[in-house]
């Protein structure tokens, strides 16, 4: 077993450079270019937002505030580059601005993959960093929003400066992650570890054995209702013991029953001919066959590479008793949609109370930007 991580908190950054002298492009609005940019610039960074104009996000990152450009005139505007489109895209934006990624500025992730796999081929005189919340978007802007932040994990790809690991901090800083404290990686580690967690347990192992578990009621004769509150709305208050007790503490949380009955069935389930399609699946990552796997896909099919999906999930008994109970439980959210609704409610609480007086400035200047290389926000 490894020793212990190197941490970062916020006592650790020293330096203010970034914050006082730097500008950040962050390029893409989805739902970690959204909060990362409001976390940034709520925190005082001086922060572009570089989208396609007449795209769906620009309206909505001038809403809230930011300065918008079209994403190679923030690349050139800026010092550092945050690349937050999806992975998928993220070689050909690039294309794109490489020209503006020039001597002395850095290109930045939240995910290691364009760089691990060679998508981005940086030049060797920029600085090349990653911080990577390890939270949902939403999750990320919500506790900050609180006082607080949301971890994340960073790496130094390229130290051409000599002052990434400062640039790496100060931006963890900016997004709230060193009131949690940030762990030291590599961009490999991230990668492989990152896709393995969403494929194995996270997304894809948790998604099927709530699947499965729920199938195997129901073709026993139980009702739908009862198999959906027992296989997936109860994982919600089980795993919210884990994460905060560890798994010790939420079998020391639950009934007698529950905890001997979990200790002893739950190797039978989960087993040893488990755990080895999971190194199959780890075998499968760091090889880059699924990268080319889901490259190849995205390239050839666009979003129908997992929507085909989706619309096989959405057909499945689970998601149509799913619909009508969760109407009973969260009616304001409801119309049978399965599209998380809070990010707005949580934004509209914010925005008046947050927003500081440089982005209601910049929300009044920025929906048609000047061509220029001003690092000031308007």
């Amino acid at each position: 077993m490894a020793g212990n991580a190197v941490a970062y908190y916020e006592k650790d950054v020293t330096t203010t450079d970034v914050q006082r002298k730097e500008t950040i492009a962050v390029l893409g609005y989805g739902i970690q270019g959204r909060a990362q940019s409001g976390n940034l610039a709520d925190s005082g960074f001086k922060v572009i937002v570089g989208l396609r104009r007449g795209g769906k996000s620009w309206d909505l990152a001038v809403a809230d505030g930011h300065k918008v450009m079209e994403v190679a005139e923030a690349a050139q505007a800026a010092d550092i580059i945050h690349m937050l489109v999806p992975d998928m895209v993220q070689g050909d934006v690039y294309d794109e601005i490489k020209q503006y990624v020039t001597a002395g500025k850095a290109l930045s992730f939240s995910h290691g993959a364009s760089i691990h796999w060679g998508w981005v081929k940086p030049p060797t005189d920029v600085d090349v960093f990653m911080v990577a919340p390890k939270a949902p978007g939403q999750r990320v802007r919500e506790v900050y929003l609180q006082g607080f932040g949301t971890p994340s994990v960073v790496a130094v790809q390229q130290d051409s400066t000599g002052r990434a690991w400062q640039r790496t901090l100060e931006f963890a800083k900016g997004i709230g992650s060193t009131r949690a404290g940030v762990i030291k990686t590599t961009f490999k580690e991230e990668t492989e570890s990152d896709w393995f967690g969403e494929q194995v347990d996270l997304c894809g192992g948790a998604d099927r054995l709530i699947r499965n578990a729920f199938e195997v009621l129901v073709e026993n004769g139980y009702q739908p209702e009862i198999a959906y509150f027992e296989c997936l709305h109860e994982l919600k208050l089980i795993v919210d013991l884990i994460q905060r007790y560890g798994i010790a503490g939420m079998y020391r949380g639950v009934s007698e029953t529950a905890r001997y009955g979990g200790l002893t069935v739950g190797g039978n389930v989960i087993n040893q001919e488990t755990k080895e399609r999971m190194r199959d699946a780890l075998k499968d990552i760091q090889s880059g066959a699924f990268a080319d796997r889901w490259v190849n896909a995205y390239r050839t099919e666009k979003a129908r590479a997992f929507e085909k999906y989706m619309e096989e999930l959405d057909a499945h008994p689970i998601e149509q008793v799913g619909r009508r109970l969760r109407q009973m439980m969260w009616p304001e959210d409801s119309s049978g949609s399965t599209k998380v609704s809070s990010w707005s409610k949580l934004a509209k609480s914010s925005s008046s109370s947050k927003k500081t007086p440089a982005r209601k400035a910049a929300s009044k200047k920025s929906a048609k930007p000047k061509r220029s290389k001003s690092k000031s926000r308007s």
